[in-house]
This record gives structure tokens, C-alpha cells and sequence, in this order.
């Protein structure tokens, strides 16, 4: 698949200022974007006036469903997340099951990605709807062979997450021993607020850096 380098997300169960607002304030600080991430833990997909703001921005639009409600056939792409850091069923295969046929029927290209769930510092809503605790981001190790393991698997990307209004971020020597590891993309977020910790996780290894909450606010 086509990388970018900066990814917006906007979470269809929250409230939150217009895609060309989230772009403006990526811009003051010297940032632009690449492409939308469109998807949520939780929440029914409604996303029209996103794909409308994306196309006139010139954006691509890639889906990050979160479960079968969050689907469109307008999106160039679906980012499969499969909970690989976590032992719950439903998030490593059930709910796929679920959703399989009606992803099918979408027409559009889709990537298996590992989902890894890092801490960062509080509880996000993710963890709260997984029902999974997730890795220490002092356990490199475990993180890495986590990693691994999502690519031997068949994964073609892996997402280091340490989740929505994550406190601190994935630590860059995270982000580097996984980048050293695997061969496929890297992607990044959670606690990404300033064009330092972007350029950080950037320069450690990550392919898409995902900025979603510091640009609700």
C-alpha cells in the first residue's frame, strides 16, 4: 500500500471542529497532512461530510473501523486491525468473522495490520472495549516479538498504539526496535501533540505518524 507520512483520525463517536479546522492547526505547526484515518472504538459510521471535506482538501481516505458499522465503500483503502497484543477472541478473529461478508461487498483494497496496545499512561477507550490490558512500553521485548509474530502471521502492517488522550507516547526506542525488527509499515499513535514528538516518532522508524486527539481540542 500507498505510505504517507502523516495521518489524521477522526473518531465518528466524537464531536470535534471540521477536517479543514484539524488541518489548520496541523499546519500552525508546520505539519501538513497526508491522508484521514476514519474510524473509532466504538460508534456508527456517518461519514459523508468526511469524504466531502477530504475530497476537496485532496485526501485519500482510509477506513479504521473499530466494528462492522464502520464501513463505506467510498474509502481507498481499509486498514484490518487485529488485536494482536491482546488474547481476546473477538478482536482476533470473531469480530472479523462478523464483519468478513460485508467487507467483501465494499470493493476496495484492505490491509491486515497488527494492532499492538501500548501504555500511555491512562485508560483508553480501546482497552475499556477490547476487555485487554495492554504492553508496558518498557518491555521491549515482548513488544517486538509481538511484532514479529503479527508479520509471520501475514499481517502487512503493524500499528503501535498507546491509545486516545494517551498521556506520553510510544517512546522513540520503541518505535526503533520494532522498525529494525519487521519488514513491513509502521505505524504510529496516541499522545502525539507536538511537532517534536511527530518528528521524534518519525525519525525513530515509523512509516504514518496518527494524530487524533490533540486535534479534537
Amino acid at each position: 500500500m500507498a505510505m504517507g507520512r502523516i495521518a489524521i483520525l477522526i473518531d465518528p463517536d466524537k464531536q470535534g471542529p471540521s477536517l479543514s479546522e484539524r488541518v489548520a492547526k496541523l499546519s500552525a505547526l508546520g505539519l501538513s497532512p497526508d491522508l484521514i484515518l476514519l474510524g473509532g472504538s466504538t460508534g456508527v459510521l456517518d461519514s459523508e461530510t468526511v469524504f466531502d471535506q477530504a475530497r476537496a482538501l485532496g485526501l485519500p481516505v482510509w477506513l479504521f473501523p473499530g466494528n462492522e458499522y464502520q464501513l463505506s465503500p467510498q474509502a481507498e483503502n481499509l486498514l484490518l486491525p487485529v488485536l494482536i497484543s491482546g488474547r481476546n477472541p473477538q478482536l482476533l478473529i470473531g469480530k472479523h468473522v462478523e464483519a468478513a461478508r460485508k467487507i467483501r461487498t465494499l470493493g476496495i483494497p484492505v490491509t491486515p495490520m497488527g494492532y499492538i496496545l501500548i501504555d500511555g499512561g491512562n485508560i483508553p477507550s480501546v482497552q475499556k472495549v477490547s476487555e485487554t490490558e495492554p504492553l508496558s512500553p518498557t518491555d521491549v521485548e515482548t513488544i517486538v516479538s509481538t511484532a514479529i509474530a503479527g508479520e509471520l502471521l501475514g499481517q502487512q502492517a503493524i500499528y503501535l498504539e498507546a491509545g486516545s488522550g494517551a498521556l506520553y507516547p510510544v517512546p522513540t526506542k520503541v518505535i526503533a526496535a520494532v522498525r529494525k525488527e519487521i519488514n513491513i509499515p509502521l505505524i504510529v499513535g496516541g499522545g502525539l501533540r507536538s511537532q517534536q514528538t511527530i518528528n521524534d516518532a518519525l525519525t525513530a522508524g515509523a512509516d504514518i505518524v496518527v494524530i487524533g486527539t490533540a486535534l479534537e481540542h
